[in-house]
């Protein structure tokens, strides 16, 4: 059974006002895919590398198991990492960057040769054993990196933002054989990502990180249904989530000419609160919220209408997103009408927490 532990662990660098990871509690369960997201300078990477032994733990402790790694070099955490830009040796081929940890720790030439044959059916590489990287695409390169990763049999994988050089049709077809080969082989994984589609579509949890700070961790439709607070409201969903302050009056809050009536243990609590909807969770119609457009994303299907709310003092001229039918959506410089579907509402106090 191998889990990865985080207990209270914190990183903090010289000459900083804050950790860059602050006791971080964290546990990645045997056979798990968790994705670490959050924005630039959350801390996301400094904890993967934590993990890998690459950053010092400046207190709390680490677990690979049962076993605690803190102080452990590197090379005996029995952790594979793949990083970012691939790190690949441009004067060897691919069998031989896939063999080269093998051949280090002094494993026979005939088992490297085996395991590297099983890992390029895995990721359907044999037909460039023989190529060195430059001649091999990036989707090719990412491949063999998991490739050298594979052949250790590492007790966790680490992935730190595999897929950023990626163009956008091969990210998708990558982190879909990403997702698949880690159900497969069964190895735990923690991977990182800026890209919150890449996080909800990949991870069987997703933990949401900023400023050093672990603000949520849960299966991705708990994330999108329940977030605990605002940030992680913004963060996960996109576009993302409209967001008014508006004052609580006799129970009720007015958004627009649109009256919100609210749960007593929310109104008793707040004399303003923060309402969240969601874009897809607006319907056209002929009452409700008037927004004027200012444009119409397009994308087949479906269309997202962004412009401003008008004819209502409370929330006049707030930004507001919203999805329409992409098949005959509103024009730009029109004025629809939205209805918020009062089961997807959300409600926040000003400070952020989730009002439930």
């Amino acid at each position: 059974m191998t889990s990865v532990t985080f207990e209270e662990a914190t990183r903090r660098y010289p000459g900083t006002t804050r950790p860059a990871v602050d006791q971080l509690d964290l546990c990645v369960d045997d056979g798990e895919f968790v994705v670490l997201v959050g924005p630039s300078g959350c801390g996301k990477t400094t904890s993967l590398r934590m993990i890998a032994g690459l950053e010092v733990v400046d207190s709390g402790r680490i677990r690979i198991g049962a076993r605690d790694v803190t102080d452990d070099d590197p090379k005996d955490r029995n952790v594979a990492m793949v990083f970012q830009n691939y790190a690949l040796y441009p004067h060897m081929t691919v069998a031989q960057n896939m063999g080269f940890a093998l051949k280090i720790a002094r494993i026979t030439k005939a088992e490297v040769r085996e395991r590297v044959l099983d890992a390029a059916r895995l990721l359907d590489l044999e037909q460039y054993l023989d190529r060195k990287p430059k001649d091999l695409s990036g989707g090719q390169r990412q491949r063999v990196a998991m490739g050298r990763a594979i052949v250790r049999r590492p007790q966790v994988f680490l992935m730190d933002e595999p897929l950023s050089n990626l163009d956008a049709k091969l990210r998708v077809q990558t982190r879909n054989q990403i997702a698949g080969l880690q159900r497969r082989l069964g190895t735990t994984t923690v991977y990182v990502t800026h890209d919150q589609v890449e996080a909800m579509t990949m991870g069987d949890r997703v933990a949401v990180l900023r400023d050093g700070v672990l603000q949520q961790c849960a299966a991705p439709r708990e994330l999108y249904r329940s977030p605990v607070n605002m940030f992680v409201a913004e963060f996960i969903g996109s576009p993302a989530m409209n967001l008014f302050t508006l004052p609580v009056v006799d129970h009720s809050v007015l958004l627009g000419n649109w009256p919100i009536q609210l749960p007593r243990e929310i109104s008793d609590v707040a004399g303003e609160i923060v309402v969240g909807i969601r874009p897809e969770h607006f319907k056209i119609g002929t009452s409700g919220i008037e927004m004027q457009i200012d444009v119409v994303e397009e994308l087949g299907a479906d269309a997202y209408l962004y412009g401003r709310v008008s004819g209502a003092d409370n929330v006049f001229g707030h930004p507001i997103v919203a999805r329409a039918d992409g098949h005959d959506p509103p024009t730009r410089g029109t004025r629809v009408r939205l209805h918020p579907q009062r089961g997807h509402l959300h409600f926040f106090a000003v400070d952020g927490r989730r009002l439930r």
